[in-house]
């Protein structure tokens, strides 16, 4: 079986555990994906997948022969993902959350909300500089270059600049619910991303 899918985080709410503690879980949608064919490399093997469902009038010619050849319905994303070579695939059929097991450790991949154009101060959590006695640089990030050697900026140095849209992995995270039902997965703790962002969900490493 595959050991990764694709999702869509929905939101957070609270749910009471075995235990009856309140815990913070974030939602996510997964609708389910065809496995459309192998892709054996000669370093790993993979499998390609097709994810969220579109109409024929939105897929792009190239992609509409591609799934027109393998008989299958349209799908905005086209993914490889590593699979369990122990197991038969069942090619172009689809699977959803069933591959997921409730208290499985999973590590989920998504982009950052994006925050634009930040300062040091909100970027990087500077001190900033004194607010008293007539100082006019209270945020500025200061002399930045050195005056002998090397007399330039050295590479890597932090400075204000574009803040989040990053690919960013929160690891050994806990399933507790698996809704077959409703294609949801309740996985405990924060995600990265905001509302309806396309996250990954891929099963640990033993």
């Amino acid at each position: 079986m595959i050991k990764e899918i694709i999702g869509k985080k929905i939101g957070m709410t609270q749910i009471f555990d075995q235990e009856g503690k309140l815990i913070g879980v974030s939602v996510i949608e997964v609708e389910p994906v065809c496995l459309l064919e192998k892709v054996d490399y000669p370093t790993k093997k993979a499998v390609k997948i097709g994810c969220f469902k579109i109409d024929e009038k939105k897929v792009k010619k190239p992609q509409l022969g591609y799934f027109n050849k393998l008989g299958v319905k349209y799908y905005k994303m086209i993914k490889e993902v590593p699979y369990d070579i122990d197991q038969e695939l069942p090619l172009k059929k689809e699977i959803g959350v069933e591959i997921f097991q409730e208290g499985e450790l999973v590590d989920v991949t998504a982009n950052t909300k994006g925050k634009g154009f930040q300062g040091g101060v909100k970027r990087y959590n500077w001190r900033g500089q004194p607010r008293t006695h007539g100082s006019m640089t209270h945020r500025r990030i200061g002399s930045a270059g050195a005056s002998t050697y090397p007399a330039r900026i050295v590479k890597g140095h932090r400075m204000p600049g574009h803040t989040g849209n990053k690919k960013c992995t929160i690891k050994n995270l806990k399933i507790i619910k698996v809704d077959k039902e409703n294609n949801l997965l309740l996985i405990r703790g924060s995600l990265p991303g905001g509302t309806n962002s396309i996250v990954s969900i891929r099963k640990i490493k033993k």
